[in-house]
């Protein structure tokens, strides 16, 4: 299976749609914002035009009020990949969320279950206490677990300190220990490195046309049909900042630099995780440039033992 990687916006999945077509293939998500129905804009997901052209896998899961997991994320996507295995079709994963990514390809340690009564007491507690109170207690657990986890994910922050003090463990040694791996394929793992400064650009005018395409009206729709604003999607980069917006309590220019800055935030922390994959050949630009789309096919035709080529067909004139 082919595994892209790559900060937001590098052009992942224009990339994943010209090796599906070239090769056959079809495209799994494995992106945590996007496997909520409803928020469709601003998680990028692909439009009914480009998923008729090529199929795609791991959309829209969830109902906004329910929780994902790396782990079901996991168990859902074994069952695409078994399913494309049967009809022979390459798996094309475009990663956004680098440790769904993990959990499919490592597996998951196991882990205590939830426990609603203490995760009841850290809410109760994070909401009497300044807004960074969770990080600062996992910090003092399990520093290098916090380092990896943005002050605002509550839902992390706490599913981390709730392992800590269930297990008495870091969530990160947890992890560590009885991990069963993916088998049966095998990853190419390719990565997109866009220059920064071209990126960020990049960024800007991605955000303009998402909002040029109805982003505030969806989320103004969102609000107004009574999607409760404690769901996990309403805290992902721009649905926050516009919510805020649509409350009177912040100008729509000052929404815009604040989701532009979150989102260079995010691109950074994401090639940084990526940075750390194993076996990744990366290329310096976008996925959706001629030139690194020739070079990748060149890359995949060396690597894939028989690639398969997409039917075409031909009529007479």
């Amino acid at each position: 299976m082919v595994v892209i990687v790559g900060p937001t916006a590098s052009g992942k999945s224009a990339l994943a749609m010209y090796i599906a077509e070239l090769f056959g293939g079809e495209v799994l998500a494995c992106d945590s914002t996007q496997l909520y129905r409803l928020f469709n804009i601003g998680t990028a997901k692909p439009t009914e035009a480009e998923r008729r052209r090529v199929p795609h896998h791991l959309i829209d899961l969830y109902d906004p009020e329910q929780l994902s997991t790396a782990g079901e994320y996991r168990r859902q996507a074994i069952g695409a990949l078994e399913d494309l295995r049967r009809r022979a079709s390459l798996p094309i994963l475009t990663v956004g969320t680098g440790l769904y990514l993990r959990a499919l390809l490592e597996g998951l340690a196991e882990a205590p279950l939830r426990s609603e009564v203490l995760r009841a007491r850290l809410s109760t507690q994070s909401a009497r206490n300044a807004p960074d109170y969770l990080h600062r207690m996992l910090m003092r657990m399990d520093s290098e677990t916090a380092a990896r986890i943005a002050p605002r994910d509550h839902q992390k922050l706490i599913r981390a300190i709730e392992v800590c003090m269930l297990t008495g463990k870091r969530i990160s040694d947890v992890h560590r220990s009885g991990r069963t791996p993916l088998e049966g394929f095998r990853p190419i793992k390719i990565g997109l490195a866009p220059p920064r400064a071209e990126l960020k650009t990049r960024i800007a005018s991605r955000i303009t046309a998402m909002l040029d395409r109805g982003w505030l009206e969806e989320v103004r729709q969102l609000v107004a049909s009574g999607v409760p604003g404690h769901c996990k999607p309403f805290d992902f980069i721009g649905y926050r900042e516009l919510r805020v917006h649509l409350s009177g309590s912040m100008g729509l220019e000052d929404a815009v630099a604040d989701i532009e800055q979150a989102t260079h935030r995010y691109a950074k922390r994401q090639l940084t995780w990526f940075r750390k994959v194993p076996d990744v050949c990366w290329f310096k630009g976008f996925g959706d440039s001629a030139a690194i789309q020739a070079l990748v096919s060149a890359n995949l035709k060396a690597e894939l033992p028989n690639p398969p080529a997409r039917a075409t067909v031909t009529k007479d004139v």
